[in-house]
């Protein structure tokens, strides 16, 4: 096993899809925290290359996280509004050449500040599920996880306390000095 990207290191985030393309990259994400099952990482204003070549910058400040033992990763979105999250259902991190990459399984789960979520891209994944030929256990692992997320939301646990995200928030912004 590769050692983890070390704490204020810049990574590559990279998205595949389960076809093996790459689906998206972010270029540049700062590492606050990793562990073995863990990695948790910050970006502002990145630049993020789509599969046909369009890139475009974030808009806002991110926490990151990605997981070893979870089949999704969840990025929280500080706007003047509050804490937004973007929860995407994908295969467990590996990280490697200075990234780290997951398959990206379409379905997604937008959650709004009040704690408040929407499941996302149902007729995409149907349809990738058809045409990439997902087997059958990958689709329970996947609505599986879709209920584990939706737990972890209603309890504010991990990424969806905005305490956490406050003080990780304030760290990456001591690496950015």
């Amino acid at each position: 096993m590769m050692a983890g990207p070390k704490p204020g290191l810049p990574i590559q985030i990279q998205s595949y899809k389960h076809n093996g393309q790459l689906h998206r990259t972010w270029q540049e994400t700062t590492i606050l925290k990793a562990t073995s099952t863990r990695v948790i990482g910050a970006n502002d204003r990145t630049r993020v290359t789509e599969n046909d070549g369009r890139s475009w910058l974030t808009r806002e400040p991110a926490i990151c996280f990605f997981y070893t033992k979870h089949w999704f990763n969840v990025i929280s979105m500080l706007r003047t509004d509050g804490i937004h999250y973007y929860c995407n259902m994908s295969s467990p991190y590996v990280f490697e050449s200075g990234a780290v990459k997951y398959i990206d399984y379409d379905l997604d789960v937008k959650v709004f500040p009040d704690m408040t979520y929407t499941l996302l891209d149902e007729d995409e994944y149907e349809q990738h599920r058809k045409q990439m030929k997902y087997p059958g256990v990958l689709d329970r692992i996947l609505w599986d996880n879709v209920n584990h997320l939706t737990f972890m939301i209603r309890q504010r646990k991990g990424p969806f306390s905005h305490e956490l995200i406050e003080q990780l928030y304030e760290l990456f912004l001591t690496y950015r000095l």
